[in-house]
């Protein structure tokens, strides 16, 4: 791909050879491709969507209303070719169909020859110019992007607010910009010795004349391709011994050095901690670019805002970067799944910032606080929603962050927390590049624990039913105390039940649902716990017996971790006396 971006008016040219092989059983007839940039135009389907759902996102607002000409985006591919026939092109907003002339047969490849023109939107979502912290341009889903065909068919979803699914390929992009700018980019600068502007070269770096370069960027298995431009970008590069290098663009102001100056360090623990406890990244380089609106992950790259304090950088840093495992290795489908893309990665951002930071606490507690919050809203929606159609963006934001993150946490109240640990790297090494769904994630964790799990994942999945489990009875009955747990709503978990004695000790027990076929094991003789027999899951409440006096027991709990998703934490104990309640919790 060759672009070529005007400054003066922020209108770009571009050409494209592309190479795509139909790997599907399935014979195509068209192909699908995304025009994100057309939809910051009046009367968008992001625009209308804006200004009609009942809590907008105030970063977008009536602002794509506004736009005057001259401010607009637009992408528009000015013709397109199959070997030596014209494709037929029809634009449909944010999307583009193009009907090929000759038939794509399975297992084989074809060269779609096309150019496009656009201009660049002022930055009002992702993507953009003269952002907020005026840096000059932010281009993401900025050309025509290639759709992804799987067997549910075309993928070609108009670009409404969500975020993305792409194909697999290997970029080659040559971008060509007044020399004074700066440019951080999806791969790895193949002409160092001619661009300068920080990027290490083995060679002296020698510049062609004129007043613009071409840049050279390569990139094997991603799929998409972003970057930013700034003529005051400060670049500093950390070179790690055993992992990638990182690349950090920011503007060259005291404000942000400040801050950013702290940022390598941190970046790189970050990316030890990941490659340690979740798989390997496998890419060369990774940049850390302020522009965008917030904070927006792509392949290689993030773009961030840059006006924070060092926690906040920190923070919005990792979590992109771990992005890279979810949204750029794993990449399932964040239209259909949004919770595998964020939920998981807030999950392993949650361990990386207690890494950095420190602390025993339980990283993942925000996650429930957010999950009940949104079912006391009344706006929870099945978290199968795909993300466009969820009625609110409260609802989505709160299904894709804190569910998912609570999600994958709870998972190991059910199967074992090292289980859990080594589950999410089998995932990861059985799924990277494959665009995994959560029929994938939930067969990992069945192979690593052992157990069945199809009950917690449709459940949790694909209804709006919420837990809450209670200590109902604590009895003497002869020389025994029965000991009665009541399920109060419709969601089923297994159960861990903890006895405080008089003491000062505490036995552990753990209630198997009988769904799951088997139980979880305990990791160490820290967290033994007796096994019980399993509760029949059509049973409202289950009864188990020890033997003693109750006089010598000082109260019953369940779920003593509170690794449970329970909406009613007052009723899971009985008897334990004020400031017991979440003293296991680690």
């Amino acid at each position: 791909m060759q672009v070529s971006l005007d400054p003066t008016n922020h209108r770009f040219m571009g050409r494209t050879a592309l190479a795509y092989t139909n790997n599907s059983p399935d014979t195509l007839h068209e192909v699908f491709f995304h025009l994100y940039f057309n939809a910051f135009r009046p009367g968008s389907e992001m625009d209308v969507r804006s200004r009609t759902i009942a809590d907008p996102d105030q970063r977008v607002t009536d602002r794509i209303s506004a736009l005057k000409p001259h401010e607009m985006g637009e992408l528009i591919v000015d013709r397109m070719a199959q070997g030596s026939k014209q494709v037929r092109l029809e634009h449909l907003g944010t999307v583009l169909r193009a009907v090929l002339s000759q038939p794509l047969l399975p297992g084989k490849s074809t060269v779609l020859d096309f150019d496009f023109h656009g201009q660049v939107p002022v930055q009002i979502r992702r993507s953009g110019r003269d952002n907020a912290e005026s840096v000059a341009y932010s281009m993401a889903q900025w050309y025509p992007k290639l759709a992804e065909y799987d067997q549910r068919g075309w993928h070609a979803i108009p670009y409404v607010g969500r975020e993305f699914h792409g194909v697999w390929g290997d970029f080659d992009v040559r971008i060509t910009l007044d020399s004074a700018y700066t440019i951080a980019a999806t791969g790895v600068l193949r002409n160092p010795e001619q661009i300068g502007h920080g990027y290490p070269s083995r060679k002296p770096v020698k510049r062609p004349n004129g007043q613009q370069l071409t840049w050279r960027f390569q990139a094997k298995d991603v799929h998409d391709f972003a970057w930013a431009a700034d003529k005051s970008y400060k670049h500093v590069v950390k070179p790690m011994a055993d992992g990638p290098e990182l690349h950090f663009f920011y503007k060259d102001q005291p404000e942000y050095e400040a801050v950013w100056k702290d940022l390598p360090g941190y970046m790189e623990k970050s990316f030890r901690f990941m490659n340690t406890h979740f798989g390997r990244y496998p890419w060369p380089q990774y940049s850390f670019v302020q522009g965008g609106d917030g904070g927006m992950e792509y392949p290689m790259l993030t773009l961030i805002t840059g006006k924070r304090r060092i926690g906040s950088l920190v923070g919005v840093s990792v979590h992109e970067s771990v992005h890279s495992w979810y949204y750029g290795l794993l990449a399932s489908n964040e239209g259909r799944f949004a919770w595998m893309d964020e939920g998981m990665t807030e999950y392993a951002s949650s361990k990386v910032m207690q890494h950095l930071f420190g602390g025993d606490d339980d990283p993942h507690v925000s996650s429930f606080l957010g999950y009940k919050a949104l079912v006391e809203s009344g706006k929870h929606e099945a978290p199968i929603m795909h993300a466009d159609h969820f009625i609110t963006n409260a609802a989505y934001g709160t299904t894709a962050y804190s569910f998912g993150e609570m999600f994958v946490h709870q998972l190991g109240a059910v199967i074992g927390e090292k289980t859990l640990s080594r589950g999410l790297l089998r995932y990861f090494e059985a799924c990277k590049f494959k665009h995994p769904e959560p029929i994938d994630l939930e067969r990992a964790m069945e192979k690593q624990s052992g157990l069945e799990l199809d009950w917690y994942f449709d459940e949790w999945l694909n209804t709006t039913r919420t837990l809450d489990y209670a200590v109902s009875e604590v009895l003497q009955v002869g020389d025994s105390v029965r000991i009665t747990v009541e399920r109060k709503k419709e969601q089923l978990m297994p159960v861990d039940v903890a006895v405080f004695t008089r003491d000062g000790q505490v036995a552990h027990y753990h209630i198997p649902l009988s769904l799951a076929r088997g139980a979880k094991r305990a990791d160490s003789d820290a967290e033994a716990f007796v096994l019980l027999r399993p509760w029949q899951w059509t049973d409202p409440t289950y009864t188990f017996v020890i033997k003693g006096d109750i006089g010598a027991i000082a109260g019953v709990m369940i779920d003593p971790l509170q690794r449970m998703a329970d909406m009613d934490r007052e009723n899971d104990a009985i008897g334990l006396p004020e400031g017991t309640r979440g003293a296991l919790r680690n």
